[in-house]
Formats: structure tokens, C-alpha cells, sequence
């Protein structure tokens, strides 16, 4: 950018010069920012002037950013990201609050997580909304960048690279079955019990009929019998409930479940760790840290 234009350079620039790098089409930009395409063009061309870079062409479907525009992104993003912070009051007031907070998240961390978290939230805000969507809508580094989700629960191995990150815990696998399944009458279970009982499992890609628990077991030399795959770990209790099949998941799906019987498996199963991620955009947000505090408090309650 030439020296002399920066008086020129008004935050609506950047703000226009943000919408048209998401939406890639300048009328849907035009109507984000609540201004004619007549308008836009004439918006588009003086960020040309101040940039002297052409910054779009047009494409078979709306435009392309050249490489300039590519790079100013996220220099743009962040000092957009910055006026707001200094917009945004001081102090937080939870109480008289309202507004919206987006999480993504599988099935699992749906109920492990944002269950407890909505119970503490409803008592201390509660005219906050929240939107629960999946982690699988699209990839979370560009949907936390543009906005649309403000917080992304997953595990490190599912972290995008450049995002602010944060453990939750640790979560370890039980077996679930019936409270008056016959199995249940024992304090625990053998392996040989456990590889001779019907077993369901919640499997998201790759076997439907193996998981890490099989892993675990082949590494023994033994093998149990999985009669059932599914795709959600929510389903899994009404399937124990009504039948004598038992399922290995984490311990925090579970807790607190009528009906239903934890036992410590006879056998070692690895875990996983769950974190919540976040972007630079959302990060000095009063709001935002405040919401963030309160789930991270809800997520160290015994279950």
C-alpha cells in the first residue's frame, strides 16, 4: 500500500475488503454489508487504488483474490479483530447479556461437555444462546476464522495448526451394560467374560466391526464378538437398555445414566484427551473469555 493512501483507508474498506475475501462474490458481499452492488464496485475500487493491486478477477462463478489479497487476509482479520476488542466494554456482565455463543462438536462431547456446561450457563446467563453444530459441517480452521463457530471442542490429534488450544481432560473407556444384566451381578469383569459377552460398538470411519478396543484385545491374541456398528454414541444407551449386548465407551457418555452399569474393563484400553480450540479473533473478547472460563469450569466437575 502506497504511503500517501493510508488516509484514505477507512475501516469500511477493510471491513468491505473482509467480506469480499469470504464471500469470493461481490454481490452477496454488497448485501453482508447492507450496500448496493452499484455501491461495492465503487468500494472495490478504491481498495484497488489504496492496495495497487487489481486484488479480484472475475471468475466463471464470482471472483478470485490474487495473491495479494490472499496475503492481506488475515493482517486484515486481525486488525478488524482488534477494533472490535477495543469497542467491546471492559467489564462483562453475565447476567443482563445477551447474546450468541457457537460450539462444534461431535455426539460424544455434545453431551460430555456442553450438557454441563448449558446447566452452569443458564444460572449465571441467562439470556446467552447457543449453537450446538457438528465438527464435521467443514473445516474448523475456516469456520472459527470466519466466525461462524466461536469455539470447536476435539482432540489434539484434530487441532488445527495456529489456533489457541486447551485441554479439557483426559477421558478413559468403561463397559456399559444393563443395570440387571445377568454380567452385572459380579464386581468385575474377566477377559474371557468380557470376549464371550455381545458387544456394540460405536464406530466413526474405517471397520464398522473393529475399533480400539479389538486393537487392544489382537494385541492379547483374543478377540471379542461384535454384533452391532453404529455411527453415534447417543444411540448406544436405548440399545443397552433393551437388549444384553454391552459397549465400551467413555466414561463421561455415561455418568449419571439411569438404568445402565459402569464396570473397569479387564484389560488396558487407550484413551483420549479432549480440547477446546479457538481463534485469534475470539480470543481477547471479554464475552468470549468469560463464556470460555465457564465451560472450562463446567469440564472439571466430578461426573
Amino acid at each position: 500500500m502506497h504511503q500517501h493512501d493510508i488516509r484514505s483507508l477507512d475501516l469500511n474498506l477493510l471491513k468491505a475488503l473482509d467480506a469480499l475475501l469470504d464471500e469470493r462474490n461481490v454481490t452477496r458481499a454488497a448485501a453482508r454489508l447492507g450496500v448496493t452492488q452499484p455501491a461495492m464496485s465503487g468500494i472495490l475500487t478504491r481498495l484497488r487504488e489504496n492496495f495497487g493491486d487489481p486484488l479480484f478477477v472475475r471468475a466463471q462463478r464470482g471472483i478470485v483474490p490474487t495473491q495479494r489479497a490472499l496475503e492481506l487476509a488475515q493482517p486484515v482479520r486481525q486488525v478488524l479483530s482488534d477494533i472490535g476488542a477495543l469497542l467491546q466494554p471492559v467489564l462483562f456482565d453475565p447476567h443482563a447479556a445477551r447474546l450468541d455463543f457457537s460450539i462444534a462438536a461431535t455426539d460424544y462431547a455434545l453431551r460430555a461437555i456442553a450438557v454441563p456446561f448449558l446447566s452452569a450457563l443458564k444460572q449465571r446467563a441467562p439470556h446467552v444462546r447457543v449453537a450446538l453444530a457438528s465438527v464435521e459441517d467443514g473445516p474448523l480452521q475456516d469456520r472459527l476464522e470466519r466466525g461462524e463457530i466461536d469455539l470447536a471442542l476435539t482432540t489434539p490429534e484434530g487441532t488445527p495448526p495456529g489456533l489457541h488450544a486447551r485441554r479439557l481432560f483426559d477421558e478413559h473407556y468403561v463397559c456399559v451394560l444393563r443395570a440387571d444384566h445377568p454380567a452385572a451381578r459380579g464386581k468385575r469383569l474377566s477377559l474371557k467374560q468380557f470376549c464371550a459377552l455381545d458387544h456394540a460398538l460405536a464406530s466413526y470411519a474405517g471397520d464398522p466391526f473393529s475399533g480400539v478396543t479389538d486393537q487392544a484385545l489382537a494385541a492379547l491374541g483374543m478377540q471379542r464378538r461384535v454384533s452391532l456398528s453404529v455411527k453415534r454414541f447417543l444411540i448406544l444407551p436405548d440399545i443397552l437398555r433393551a437388549s444384553d449386548m454391552v459397549a465400551v465407551v467413555p466414561s463421561r457418555l455415561v455418568a449419571g445414566l439411569e438404568g445402565l452399569k459402569q464396570m473397569a474393563l479387564p484389560l488396558a484400553v487407550p484413551g483420549f484427551t479432549k480440547t477446546a480450540v479457538w481463534h485469534e479473533r475470539a480470543h481477547r473478547d471479554p464475552a468470549q473469555r468469560w463464556l470460555r472460563e465457564l465451560l472450562f469450569a463446567s469440564c472439571q466437575q466430578p461426573r
